[in-house]
């Protein structure tokens, strides 16, 4: 068995003369990637494959403009300096603030129409993303900050789309999609994510000639069509499937983006056929957009 790798990469560097641009470009390249500083011009990150092509970009741009580089791979001499080594990537300080920015707009949400609630948080979201892509060591902070984000998630939804489904605790049974053609489907008017997404999916795959009711009560559900996306009905959420955006579950990072996508378009459109209408290419194209990724991967 071979001997474990390294635990850290070291990228030491000497760039040539006062190259003002170069040095900035280095230093916000390494710090997305989450690099930490020992001193000028020594850059430090977790041993691994992204890591160390990180890097070597950075080097390899360093050596064309006619500087040194050296990427050099260690093990800390003991577990003090392991420690203070880890201590250097440290997110805690950018979680509290990006919880006291959830906070905020959690306690603006009164006076705050949709569409920019909806842009703040997908902004907040999105510089979460960049801080968990570079938190190389996630404990408590980050685990609060994931509270902190689903409860401003749930809190607009409950201001700006309310009665969303539980999701149910059921086995999902197999269904033959011929006994689903040509029917009535309904679900609860004014739509929000999953109800959008539900009603293209059954005309996309289940039912082209798919016939939608937009109910104001779901008790007014009439026997014979096929209910979906609220409590009691045939097809609704169940566990942590698929549901993030509606009643929390596992983060994505197209979520927030999508959801101000969806909320630009409900504030535009006067009913909920038009609202599908609209929505449809926007969806078709996330599909196929995924599906070309799918491909290539």
């Amino acid at each position: 068995m071979p001997p474990p790798a390294p635990a850290w990469l070291l990228l030491i560097t000497n760039l040539p003369g006062p190259n003002a641009t170069l040095r900035m470009r280095i230093w916000r390249a390494l710090k997305a990637a989450g690099a930490g500083l020992l001193r000028d011009g020594a850059y430090l990150l977790p041993n691994g494959e992204r890591s160390r092509q990180v890097l070597e970009e950075q080097g390899t741009d360093i050596k064309a403009a006619g500087g040194q580089v050296q990427v050099l791979s260690f093990d800390a001499e003991s577990t003090e300096q392991n420690a203070e080594l880890v201590a250097l990537f440290d997110r805690t300080a950018d979680y509290a603030e990006a919880i006291e920015r959830l906070d905020a707009l959690k306690g603006e949400l009164a006076k705050l129409r949709e569409p920019e609630a909806r842009q703040r948080l997908a902004a907040i979201a999105r510089e979460v993303t960049a801080i968990t892509v570079r938190d190389f060591f996630p404990g408590e902070p980050r685990k609060q900050m994931e509270g902190a984000l689903t409860d401003a998630e749930m809190a607009l939804n409950a201001r700006f789309a309310p009665d969303e489904p539980h999701p149910a605790h059921r086995r999902i049974q197999p269904r033959d999609r011929k006994d689903y053609r040509g029917r009535t489907w309904a679900t609860r008017e004014r739509l929000w994510i999953d109800r959008a997404a539900s009603a293209w999916l059954i005309r996309r795959f289940i039912d082209p000639k798919a016939k939608f009711l937009w109910l104001k009560r779901v008790k007014d559900c009439p026997k014979s069509a096929v209910g979906f996306d609220f409590d009691g009905a045939e097809f609704t959420h169940v566990d942590s499937k698929v549901h993030h955006l509606d009643v929390g579950g596992i983060p994505i990072a197209e979520g927030p983006g999508f959801a101000t996508i969806m909320a630009g378009a409900r504030s535009l459109q006067p009913d909920d056929d038009a609202l599908l209408k609209a929505m449809t290419p926007v969806l078709d194209s996330l599909y196929a957009g995924y599906a070309d990724a799918n491909r290539k991967g």
